[in-house]
């Protein structure tokens, strides 16, 4: 068997891993992320400023963000149940070791800081959980790309075969989830009317860079026969294409039906395709093709997972759209948010049990398919990482309190209390609010080149398996190779962002 065949049989006929498994796995970035801010605080605490040195600050970043996420999905895979606890306790750690060596002159009652706590208004132009949920995605899905191919990576978060939910399943439809929170149709003020279909013409031409990175990666793996999963997309079709095709189909249904409504539409869209799934030869044909023996002739025979998922995909992310503009709105304060994660518990609670009641009577979850149960199930997870990172961003406002003057990148500023004659924006983009703590936050870096960061990880991942024998590779070795991968793809992205580049020119 050459190693193009070798390779292509390591990651298929797999079924995925459990949902617990992947809700635990989807708790590590936040506390990850909790972990970087608790150390901040703790520097600025000890030595009464913040960490300005930009070296050490990312290495910091690399090693406290990121470094973790790699060991877990490698080596610790095998005790990924114990991560969560062992890095919270650590996290625990250091706030106790905050909150006993504050100066006596700061000290006041814990009880006092808590009333504090839920009476601070925040930062209303900024909602670093929406940064945080679009970064991380990212950085999964780069460290899964290549992970994948060796053999350290357990099979179980590799891709599954039709049925299963393993973690790179998720991350596809987290990308889809992620980009739709921040589409111009949920950026848009509310206050500007625009004509009816000019986003779709702006849609139009802003989606060039997608088709042509597509178009892109089919020739490139094509000319040098690199190894492919034919039934995850098909023969031609790839990512890229999806992305592209799902913003512009969803910005013509923005077009027709009302922003506020997105949600109907996406029910719509995901329970009309499962009924036609299970009503029709549509899901006959999407597993088997057209004559039932897994032809490819033909463009849609061989592209059929591809076009097909797209409904899915598309249903996520109206569903998403909707989950946007619901975080915009006016929710400036500490109690606010909490409310507001209590609602987005309340509505994950909801979509598990309607996951467990159609995985019973429709179908089980399939990314191959896009079906019912996998959109619900990728909405549900999503909103579950999400509240993570509104909850880790709550906890580091708290710890602020603690310490005057302290600050974490990418984290809410408590403001004053918001005069109500001010207009304010609600776009959820980073301000500059942290003076030069911003330029060095490698979250804020990542961000402000998601597509390039994302590409990178595409092309790296490409270069590694040409020279390198992945399958049969040892595990220093992998770990060595994957840390270096990662840390060249956050290098770029925190040169560009110290240079404030961003490479967008569409």
């Amino acid at each position: 068997m050459s190693q193009k065949h070798l390779k292509e049989a390591f990651i298929s006929n797999l079924n995925g891993t459990s949902l617990l498994e992947i809700s635990l796995g989807l708790s590590l970035p936040p506390l990850c992320l909790l972990c970087r801010g608790l150390l901040l605080i703790l520097y600025h605490l000890r030595y009464g400023k913040p960490l300005s040195s930009r070296k050490y600050s990312l290495l910091l970043d690399f090693l406290v963000l990121v470094s973790p996420l790699v060991f877990s999905c490698t080596v610790l895979s095998p005790i990924m149940f114990f991560m969560p606890t062992i890095i919270a306790a650590f996290c625990a750690g250091i706030f106790s070791k905050i909150y006993s060596h504050r100066k006596h002159e700061t000290r006041v009652p814990f009880r006092q800081i808590v009333k504090d706590f839920q009476k601070a208004y925040l930062d209303p132009e900024y909602i670093p959980a929406i940064t945080a949920f679009r970064v991380y995605v990212n950085v999964l899905t780069s460290i899964g790309i290549l992970a994948v191919d060796f053999p350290q990576y357990p099979r179980r978060y590799a891709k599954a075969e039709t049925y299963g939910t393993g973690v790179m399943d998720l991350g596809v439809g987290a990308f889809i989830f992620g980009n739709a929170l921040v589409c111009p149709e949920v950026r848009q003020k509310s206050c500007v009317t625009q004509p009816k279909f000019s986003n779709l013409a702006k849609q139009f031409f802003s989606i060039w860079p997608l088709i042509f990175l597509g178009f892109g990666r089919l020739l490139s793996v094509k000319s040098i026969e690199y190894h492919e999963h034919t039934s995850e997309y098909g023969v031609h079709w790839n990512f890229f294409f999806t992305l592209a095709f799902v913003r512009l189909a969803a910005s013509l249904l923005l077009a027709i039906f009302p922003k506020n409504k997105s949600w109907i539409v996406a029910i719509n869209l995901a329970v009309l395709y499962q009924l036609t799934l299970n009503a029709t030869s549509l899901k006959t044909f999407i597993l088997h093709g057209s004559d039932g023996r897994d032809t490819r002739v033909g463009f849609l025979n061989a592209n059929r997972e591809g076009l097909l998922s797209l409904f899915g995909y598309l249903a996520i992310y109206m569903a998403s759209v909707q989950v946007g503009l619901w975080l915009l709105k006016c929710r400036n304060s500490v109690k606010g948010w909490t409310e507001a994660a209590r609602f987005l518990l309340l509505t994950v609670l909801v979509l598990f049990a309607f996951l467990h009641v159609s995985q019973a009577y429709a179908d089980p979850v399939s990314r191959r398919m896009a079906n019912l149960p996998y959109c619900v199930w990728v909405v549900a997870h999503c909103l579950t990482f999400f509240i993570c990172f509104v909850v880790t961003d709550l906890a580091l406002v708290l710890t602020k309190l603690l310490v005057k003057g302290s600050s974490v990148p990418s984290c809410w500023n408590v403001v004053k209390p918001p005069n109500t004659g001010t207009k304010r924006e609600t776009e959820a983009v980073p301000v500059r609010t942290e003076g030069k703590l911003s330029h060095i936050c490698l979250i804020s870096a990542i961000n402000k080149n998601q597509l390039l960061f994302f590409l990178l990880a595409n092309v790296m991942t490409g270069t590694v398996n040409i020279l390198i024998d992945t399958i049969h590779s040892k595990t220093a070795f992998t770990l060595c190779i994957l840390h270096l991968y990662m840390f060249f793809n956050c290098l770029i992205m925190y040169i560009l962002h110290a240079k404030n580049i961003v490479l967008k020119f569409w």
